[in-house]
């Protein structure tokens, strides 16, 4: 499998965008969001066959697992909400049945804001307390200069998750399982049992740095927790559907471990030693590893700051 694939056009636009608001450029209140969203409304969505009757589209917001048959759809991610038309053009591709649950892996707006009409449309939201805490109030990420308001009632996941489940359809297993806090405090990671398919949400960014939103409960050490779960179970076989990035593989994922292993104890052991953060950024402790995983949405100098705040 390739690393990653070529970004979209609202990945770039997201990935500007963060860039200077690291970089302290004068950026209005919406700019990073608004900016994805007028991407997602242009409405590109790619279709990747998986195996077995599950697919990935990508293009709207983070990476969405679909997993269809007769009994209806099981969505891992609903997307943005302005690429709604688009979205049901191309769920309808995979066949006539409805979506019949959606799982949200975490509250990012990239990951969630199509919850409101695909509940309109009769699905069932499932998350976790932590996420739906999250989405029905104000909740302010800094690093995108945005505050999200509460999301409307059609928005707000009907089913709340505080363990293990598993949906049976489709002859699949679909396990909904509840990760301690990671990219942030609530997220989920799904398993598509028999087609050995597993959808992560944003605790794994495929070849890039990833963002961790300290703010609302992630952390690095829970990142790498939550991806050493993976790796027990996971095998040369199994297909991983990132957050953002190309469907991956073990050695990938065990990759991306490591790397976040490295930075986390290269960034924690100059903390210890009493630098402060613009001082530890200066250090450049992602340099080894930058040319590969640093050309992406979080920069090496925005993810120093992530690992910095976590350790």
């Amino acid at each position: 499998m390739s690393t990653i694939r070529t970004a979209t056009t609202w990945q770039r636009a997201l990935s500007l965008a963060l860039i200077g608001a690291w970089a302290g450029s004068a950026l209005s209140e919406e700019s990073v969001v608004d900016k994805v969203n007028a991407e997602a409304a242009k409405g590109v969505i790619v279709t990747h066959a998986l195996r077995a009757n599950v697919a990935e589209l990508e293009g709207s917001g983070g990476n969405i697992t679909v997993l269809s048959g007769p009994d209806g759809k099981f969505l891992v991610d609903s997307g943005i909400g302005l690429s709604k038309a688009a979205m049901q053009a191309s769920l309808a591709k995979l066949g006539s049945s409805p979506v019949k649950y959606v799982a949200n892996t975490h509250w990012h707006w990239d990951h969630s804001d199509g919850d409101a009409w695909l509940q309109q449309a009769g699905a069932t939201v499932i998350a976790t307390p932590q996420t739906v805490s999250h989405l029905t109030q104000a909740s302010r990420v800094s690093d995108w200069n945005h505050t999200f308001p509460p999301v409307s009632a059609d928005g707000v996941p009907s089913v709340r998750l505080t363990a293990d489940k598993t949906y049976t359809m489709n002859g699949e297993s679909v396990v909904v399982h509840p990760l301690m806090a990671s990219h942030t405090d609530g997220d989920i990671s799904v398993y598509f049992k028999h087609a050995d398919v597993l959808a992560t949400g944003d605790t794994f960014w495929n070849g890039v740095y990833p963002y961790i939103d300290d703010e609302h409960g992630g952390g690095i050490n829970g990142t790498i927790a939550a991806v050493d779960s993976y790796l027990k179970f996971v095998t040369d076989k199994t297909i991983i559907v990132p957050g953002h990035g190309a469907a991956a593989d073990r050695k990938q994922l065990l990759e991306y471990r490591d790397m976040l292993v490295a930075v986390r104890d290269r960034v924690a052991a100059l903390k210890h030693q009493g630098k402060t953060l613009s001082e530890v950024v200066a250090a450049k402790p992602t340099a080894p590893f930058d040319a590969k995983w640093g050309k992406f949405i979080v920069t090496p100098e925005l993810f120093t700051k992530l690992v910095y705040e976590g350790v």
